[in-house]
């Protein structure tokens, strides 16, 4: 009887045991997991998808060097823009002052009627030519992922696309146009380290540091000056792998937008367009990652002529 009793008595201890443990122990091990919990955006990391006509990604990020993982599951040839916007200046000022000349401008292009082209780019209004350009990703083909880092002041930003749809219309007239504020609280990321440099200027060109070679390439690009071309925006920097016979003519024709067919979907064949690095000011440094396998490449500025620019870099990778 004794032993019954013992035992019953380490049963209800159990049970008091129990029940006095398991609440504080389940929070503490609730605030632990918390602790662990990582907040990619605070380290840097922004994801950024795009499946139709949209840029899937958080509406605030941390200033500093910032990581841009953009996956193309779109159709079309994308990139992204980071535009720095004047205090004061919203999206909404985009829609109703900067969007509509474009819009009407590329349409006159398109109609062969350049005269009402220049009139309506004419009517943009003098504080868009205010806008810094951070930097971005630069052209992605359907599938590919572009990884880009670029350093990010406080304030807003106009996460941009003016690719253009089939029928001639910008992919910011779609839709490819998000505001962003970017906190005045650092992210923890650190310049990366890179394996390779590139130096751009509008007097000597794109060049390369160093031959690159098969595999994993991070490459630091040197922005030495900056300067507005004809389209109105600055070089960039975009890396292309290209078939055997592909035009390097065609692909410079196309990365034109002022012409009618530049810029427009569908890009031209045997080009896969990898990334790079977007517009940024001059004495500025972005980074953009690429896997290199065998085959012919072109580093190109997405300027009109850019090969009497100096601004397209062919090399091999064997």
């Amino acid at each position: 009887m004794i032993k019954q009793v013992k035992e019953v008595l380490l049963f209800v201890f159990g049970l008091t045991l129990l029940a006095y443990c398991s609440p504080k122990d389940s929070k503490d091990s609730s605030q632990d997991l918390k602790q662990k919990q990582i907040d990619p955006l605070k380290e840097g990391i922004v994801e950024v998808k795009t499946r139709g006509m949209e840029f899937i990604v958080a509406d605030t990020l941390y200033s500093g060097w910032n990581q841009l993982v953009y996956e193309n599951e779109s159709a079309e040839v994308h990139f992204i823009l980071m535009d720095y916007y004047p205090e004061g200046k919203t999206i909404e000022d985009n829609k109703r002052e900067v969007l509509p000349p474009f819009e009407i401008g590329m349409k006159n292009i398109i109609e062969g009627q350049m005269e009402e082209a220049i009139a309506a780019f004419g009517k943009l209004p003098e504080w868009f030519f205010q806008v810094q350009y951070h930097g971005g990703t630069g052209l992605i083909s359907p599938g590919q992922t572009a990884k880009s880092t670029i350093f990010l002041s406080p304030g807003l930003y106009l996460m941009e696309c003016y690719v253009k749809a089939a029928n001639g219309e910008w992919h910011t007239s779609h839709g490819m146009i998000k505001q962003i504020i970017v906190l005045d609280s650092p992210s923890s990321m650190t310049a990366p380290v890179h394996n390779n440099s590139i130096s751009i200027s509008s007097t000597d060109g794109i060049q390369l540091a160093n031959d690159p070679t098969e595999g994993n390439q991070v490459l630091e690009v040197s922005f030495q000056d900056q300067k507005v071309y004809e389209h109105f925006v600055g070089h960039d920097v975009n890396l292309v792998r290209y078939e055997n016979g592909a035009s390097l003519d065609t692909l410079q024709y196309w990365l034109n937008w002022m012409n009618p067919t530049g810029l427009r979907t569908p890009a031209p064949q045997g080009f896969t367009f990898l990334g790079g690095m977007n517009n940024l000011d001059g004495d500025k440094k972005g980074y953009f990652e690429a896997e290199l396998l065998p085959g012919n490449y072109v580093l190109i500025s997405e300027v009109p002529e850019a090969g009497k620019k100096n601004l397209m870099l062919s090399f091999t990778i064997n």
